[in-house]
């Protein structure tokens, strides 16, 4: 399965990319006033498509399809969930940084997921308890997030967005730690930084889906991090009606005391 996956998200990450060399394509506004595009729909479409052609009993949920009921999901053992642009809205802005997220979800807990980042042409990956691992030009390399020499006083470098307000995030931290910023794009590539040791920490302050996480936890996980709630409990998959996050946090080394780092609050969205 996961190397069907892998094969899926390159093939939707030409088309984004072909799409978005040529600009060929339109932009609207969703009903929550976040963008979407043609690409968006089209990339979607092909993913569902590849998906129901290899798997055909097993699920799917996207960001831009229609949502199943929540009675008839919370009756699925497995699904998979996607975001066929992750980072729209860098996609849009033509900075580069956006990707493919295709995860696999087994008993309500992401167990393979697939990052597809078009336009820096690599590939991030992993699948439960088999590590985690990135693929350039057919180079493959096990990864893994950055080890402190110091937990308690080693700078931090936190992944920061190029799109969104950066004093909401710093007004979280408690610490009195050297911060080094990492402006970068979608909260899927934030994570991969993390996952492969180019960034310590991400705090996501704002509506996402689980389409936006499911894959990342893997990746993440796989490479000695985790993602979780301001109130540092794990996030949780197609467990209630509504298939928002939480605010939530993308932590690398775990000997670092994250705790100390972040003032904690009270989980929203759900």
């Amino acid at each position: 399965m996961l190397e069907k996956l892998k094969e899926i998200a390159f093939e939707a990450g030409g088309v984004i990319l072909s799409m978005y060399d040529r600009r060929d394509y339109k932009t609207a506004e969703k009903k929550d006033d976040s963008p979407v595009t043609t690409a968006d729909l089209v990339a979607s479409e092909l993913i569902e498509d590849r998906l129901k052609q290899s798997f055909p009993d097993i699920p799917v949920i996207s960001e831009e399809s229609e949502h199943q009921d929540y009675n008839e999901r919370r009756q699925w053992k497995a699904y998979f969930i996607i975001d066929p642009i992750d980072g729209t809205q860098e996609f849009i802005s033509r900075s580069g940084d956006f990707a493919v997220n295709i995860a696999y979800v087994e008993n309500n807990e992401p167990v393979i997921g697939v990052i597809f980042w078009p336009v820096g042409e690599t590939l991030y990956y992993a699948r439960k308890g088999a590590g985690a691992f990135k693929q350039k030009e057919n180079e493959k390399q096990s990864i893994s997030v950055r080890k402190f020499s110091d937990p308690q006083a080693d700078p931090i470098i936190i992944a920061i967005s190029r799109q969104q307000a950066r004093e909401p995030v710093f007004n979280r931290l408690q610490t009195k730690r050297d911060i080094q910023p990492l402006p970068t794009g979608s909260c899927s590539l934030k994570a991969c930084f993390i996952a492969e040791g180019k960034a310590d920490c991400f705090l996501r302050l704002g509506p996402t889906g689980e389409w936006d996480t499911a894959a990342s936890q893997v990746i993440v996980g796989e490479a000695g991090g985790r993602i979780v709630n301001e109130n540092f409990e794990p996030i949780t998959y197609n467990r209630t009606v509504s298939l928002l996050n939480p605010n939530f946090l993308v932590l690398g080394d775990q000997s670092v005391p994250w705790e100390e780092v972040f003032i904690a609050r009270q989980a929203r969205f759900r």
